[in-house]
């Protein structure tokens, strides 16, 4: 069991001492490790480049550009969603921290509730309350976080970069894993056993697709298949579930723990059992010579009692059988 936790612990990538530590420290280095994936897409302009010649050619579609994501991660880096959305830098990126007041009050908002406390107001009622029966009607409107944020500032969702922000990160993937697909089968059609047709086909393309070898393709599938796996992994899946909610490292940490104690439980039992094993075996060793010692008596008895009722039938022969004897 304690093999299972430390099992566990490996694939949140800690050691198991202090769980909790070492989970936010973990997330702490998240950023740190999404710029260098973001910079390991740098690699990948030759790969995007030949999925594009390759598209325009066979689809006839030279307008249509593939992998927007993946072009943009690639020249700018993991940059904010906000730069992705609006194609500039922010000024200002504001970061919000969990449990923060927006320390908006109604008087600093601006709003009229129609409601007045002042006792000589003269079109109030007997109780000295004006309803405000002839305000304008109170409009509410609910917006977006984000939205109302002045131009050039990075604010909400926009303010996470696009390896952190869940819907940008997946399409990324999934750009990721479309290039992939292309770059494997390219390969597969340049090898020795590839289609007559298929190789008949792209004498016409462009010299990108021309110029290309099955040992670059593989070489591109493997650097691909690397930043997917990067991506993918159960330690980073985990990561991005405390990044986006700090309450699972709680959970996480309870999961683990439990897992300890459940092995030291077990490790107990095995120690205990253990213990009256070795009590066993020490209580058969003391009792082995008394049973020993008791058998030679239980046989000198035998002896005398077939002595004496040999006596009694005039010396015959008497054995006495059984199956203690």
């Amino acid at each position: 069991m304690r093999e299972q936790f430390y099992h566990s612990c490996k694939q949140y990538g800690i050691t198991g001492d202090s769980v909790r530590r070492e989970l936010l420290a973990l997330v702490k280095e998240l950023p740190s490790q999404l710029v260098e994936i973001g910079a390991g897409a740098q690699s990948l302009g030759e790969a995007i480049d030949l999925y594009q010649a390759c598209v325009e050619f066979v689809c006839e579609s030279p307008n249509e550009q593939v992998l927007p994501m993946l072009r943009f991660v690639q020249t700018r880096g993991n940059s904010t969603v906000y730069e992705w959305r609006t194609g500039t830098e922010p000024s200002v990126v504001e970061v919000a921290s969990e449990g923060t007041d927006s320390g908006i009050s109604a008087q600093a908002a601006g709003i009229d509730w129609g409601i007045s406390l002042e006792s000589d107001s003269k079109e109030a009622g007997g109780d000295g309350i004006d309803w405000g029966d002839d305000a304008a009607a109170l409009q509410i409107t609910v917006l977006e976080a984000g939205t109302q944020a002045p131009e050039g500032v990075a604010r909400g969702s926009d303010a996470l970069t696009l390896l952190e922000y869940p819907e940008t990160r997946n399409q990324f993937i999934d750009e990721l894993m479309e290039l992939e697909i292309f770059l494997s089968q390219r390969a597969v059609e340049m090898s020795e056993e590839a289609d007559i047709l298929s190789v008949s086909q792209f004498q016409l393309a462009p010299a990108i697709l021309q110029g290309q070898t099955k040992a670059k393709m593989v070489s591109m599938v493997s650097a691909l298949q690397d930043l997917i796996g990067r991506l993918t992994s159960l330690r980073m899946q985990h990561l991005f579930m405390i990044l986006a909610s700090p309450r699972y490292v709680d959970r996480v940490t309870e999961f683990l723990q439990q897992k300890l104690k459940q092995s030291q439980l077990l490790a107990l039992k095995k120690e205990l059992m253990v213990q009256k094993q070795q009590e066993a075996l020490q209580e058969q060793a003391a009792l082995e010579p008394k049973l020993d010692l008791l058998l030679e008596k239980t046989k000198e008895l035998q002896k005398l009692i077939e002595a004496d009722i040999s006596k009694r039938y005039n010396g015959r022969p008497v054995n006495l059988m059984g199956t203690c004897l």
